[in-house]
């Protein structure tokens, strides 16, 4: 029964997870039309890729296929939107100063961690930590564009499907985690819970059909 679970678990992290990185899509087909980079931002899709090749990490050194396959294939797309936002983008300076800075920050992390800290168990604790907090700084930092969206009562900037699958894929990381008494993955996933059950909230309060017609953006 608790092998059972875990895989059905395994399985809902992957498609939900997957889910949630594939709504960059629209973006990145927005880009290939448009030929531009206009009402679509960078951070998200820079910081994912770091927060993917953390977990990734981790992943290999837990041994957790879940993990290295959910994030391998995170980080693949990432870098993928990365790269078409770079081709279209009018600042390319910009892009690439942003980009070397957080890959300078993974390199001096993954140099530490596995030229600094030799003891394996010592290693997999400090990287989970790392790893915690970085993803629980992502899922915060939209708090003050929630907070604007609350001033101009329009939820025209939010997308509703990354909205949902983000609310899935954190639910179920959430349990995987607790499933394998891994805090590490199940704490840093309870902000996802809580950031889209607020989008929800504000999705309810300000639907889009009473709104008038504007560009999607990325949350």
């Amino acid at each position: 029964m608790w092998a059972t679970g875990l895989r059905l678990l395994s399985w809902a992290c992957l498609v939900f997870t997957l889910g949630m990185f594939g709504t960059g899509l629209s973006d990145l087909r927005q880009m290939s039309v448009s030929r531009s980079v206009e009402n679509i931002q960078f951070l998200p899709f820079l910081t994912t890729d770091v927060n993917n090749l953390s977990w990734l990490s981790y992943g290999f050194l837990k041994g957790d296929w879940t993990l290295i396959i959910v994030n391998a294939i995170g980080a693949a797309l990432q870098s993928l939107y990365i790269v078409a936002y770079f081709c279209f983008s009018t600042e390319k300076g910009a892009v690439l100063l942003k980009t070397f800075v957080l890959l300078t920050v993974l390199l001096l992390g993954y140099c530490y961690f596995h030229l600094l800290v030799p003891d394996i168990p010592t290693r997999l604790n400090r990287l989970g930590l790392f790893c915690s907090l970085f993803t629980i700084t992502m899922y915060l930092s939209p708090l003050a564009d929630l907070a604007k969206i609350v001033k101009s009562r329009s939820t025209h900037c939010l997308s509703f499907p990354l909205t949902v699958t983000t609310f899935l894929a954190s639910s179920c990381w959430t349990l995987y985690g607790l499933f394998l008494k891994d805090l590490y993955i199940a704490i840093p996933n309870i902000p996802g819970i809580a950031t889209s059950l607020a989008r929800f909230w504000l999705f309810w309060c300000f639907p889009t059909d009473r709104q008038k017609p504007y560009r999607l953006l990325q949350a």
